[in-house]
């Protein structure tokens, strides 16, 4: 079969590699769709992952249809389409270091499980769309971090696939309010397609005040005033939005932070003691891989607008440069026949 891998700094190759075959406890999938994340273009700028480095499998975002099905394996049958766990076994990671990527023809999935290892799908479910569940597992659990409550006011700083996976998983948990802050007028549209009440173009607009007017006003502890928002959500990755959110905080307030920042950020602590600001961060999905999967089933036309480039898999290597081109996509798919 063919596989796609980390062939050398900055280097990528698709290449034969053996199909697998399924043992009494695994599963082999046929992928389907497998979405491309900003670390597979880290892993290739790297030339892998130690200690594969120079020859990486690429993909762990994968959707795909059962064609193998150990004797031992119950909950699923040849045919069934299925969305999968990349880090159920630690030794046979799909991607991300693992010894087999899902920017391949076929998967085998391990000691598989239903509800650990993958999850059964509808089939009308789209698989490109399917094959978000992992990036919007990372969302659902950078919102479910934040403890929101029903009627709690939100806003959430970036309209990447997280932002945008983390302003529906908001809605769905009852926020009465989501506003998205971004610099890029289509993902600001974006934003308000998947559900967002309102959206802030930080490049042209105050964003305190802005809150102010959406939000309405609160207080710090000793009663000065500040915004009304309940949740500030990170998904840029930008040093502004820490910035913006300890300065507007008002009595605990809770500032989540999902995004990824390549260097040290400076925080004014006197503005977070006033507000009791709770501050939490968000890594990975370590339950929500599947709680996310019943969200996407019950809304998948929703979630299908995150998406905004496919690629057929004979176009993987043009896929991943385009999702690694700062700008060229915001979320890329990658389709097989």
């Amino acid at each position: 079969m063919k596989s796609v891998i980390v062939s050398g700094p900055g280097t990528t190759a698709m290449v034969e590699v053996p199909t697998p075959t399924a043992g009494p406890r695994d599963l082999l999938v046929r992928i389907r769709a497998c979405g491309i994340c900003g670390s597979d273009g880290f892993y290739v700028s790297n030339g892998g992952i130690p200690p594969r480095q120079g020859a990486t499998p690429l993909g762990h975002e994968p959707a795909g249809e059962v064609v193998e099905v150990g004797a031992e394996v119950e909950g699923v049958e040849v045919g069934d389409h299925v969305v999968l766990n990349p880090i159920a076994s630690r030794d046979d990671m799909i991607g991300s270091g693992g010894p087999a990527g899902a920017l391949s023809e076929y998967v085998l999935v391990t000691e598989a499980r239903a509800g650990h290892s993958f999850a059964v799908i509808p089939d009308h479910i789209p698989f490109d769309v399917a094959a978000l569940n992992e990036p919007m597992a990372v969302a659902r659990h950078a919102v479910n971090r934040t403890a929101p409550k029903p009627g709690d006011k939100v806003v959430v700083f970036g309209a990447g696939p997280i932002g945008l996976g983390a302003a529906i998983g908001y809605k769905l948990s009852g926020a009465s309010s989501v506003v998205v802050v971004d610099i890029i007028p289509s993902r600001l549209e974006k934003a308000l397609a998947v559900g967002a009440d309102a959206v802030v173009n930080s490049a042209e607009e105050d964003v305190i005040e802005r809150l102010t007017e959406l939000h309405g006003t609160g207080t710090t502890a000793s009663g000065r005033p500040r915004v009304g928002t309940d949740i500030y959500l990170d998904a840029a990755g930008v040093p502004v939005v820490i910035e913006t959110a300890v300065k507007a905080a008002k009595h605990r307030a809770c500032l989540g932070i999902v995004a990824v920042h390549k260097k040290p950020v400076p925080v004014d602590f006197s503005d977070a003691l006033a507000a009791e600001l709770d501050i939490v961060l968000s890594m990975g999905y370590p339950t929500e891989i599947f709680e996310v999967t019943r969200e996407i089933v019950d809304h998948w036309e929703k979630f299908a607008i995150i998406i905004s480039d496919r690629f057929p898999f004979e176009q993987a290597l043009e896929a991943l440069e385009k999702a690694s081109t700062p700008g060229a996509a915001d979320k890329v798919v990658v389709t097989f026949g």
